[in-house]
C-alpha cells in the first residue's frame, strides 16, 4: 500500500472538488449580479472538464482570467475554512458508514439464517410426517 500516492491522489481529488464548489459559488453570485455572464460561465463549465480542477482553471484563465482568479480566490477560502474540520469528519464519517454497512450485512445474514432454519424445520417436519 503506497500511502504517499494515496494521499497525493486524495489531495488532488479534494482540490478538484473544492474547485467545483467554488465554481458553484461564483456561478450563484453571477446569477444575482450579471445574468448574461452567468449563462456564459455555465456553458463554459458544462463544456470544460470540471473533474480536473487545475485543467479547468487553466482553460478558464485563457478565456476569462478575471473569472479564473475569482474561482481561485473562492477555492482558497473554502480550503482554508473546510480543511480544518475535514480529517476528523472523514474518519468519523467512514467509521459510522462502516458500522451501518456491517449492521445491515449482519441483519441480512441473520435473516437468511433464520429463514434457512425455518425451511430446514419445515423439511424435517415433512420428512417425519411421511415416515
Amino acid at each position: 500500500m503506497d500511502l504517499k500516492r494515496i494521499a497525493k491522489d486524495t489531495a488532488k481529488t479534494l482540490t478538484s472538488y473544492l474547485t467545483y464548489q467554488a465554481v458553484r459559488v461564483v456561478m450563484g453570485q453571477l446569477k444575482e449580479t450579471d445574468l448574461p455572464r452567468s449563462y456564459w460561465f455555465n456553458e463554459f463549465a458544462t463544456r470544460e472538464k470540471l473533474q480536473d480542477g487545475e485543467a479547468f482553471i487553466a482553460a478558464l484563465m485563457q478565456e476569462q482570467a478575471d473569472l479564473a482568479l475569482r474561482v481561485m480566490t473562492v477555492r482558497q477560502h473554502l480550503a482554508e475554512e473546510v480543511t480544518e474540520f475535514l480529517p476528523e469528519m472523514v474518519v468519523t464519517g467512514i467509521q459510522q458508514a462502516n458500522i451501518e454497512h456491517r449492521k445491515q450485512h449482519l441483519e441480512r445474514m441473520t435473516q437468511m439464517s433464520s429463514e434457512e432454519l425455518r425451511s430446514g424445520a419445515d423439511t424435517d417436519d415433512r420428512d417425519s410426517q411421511s415416515e
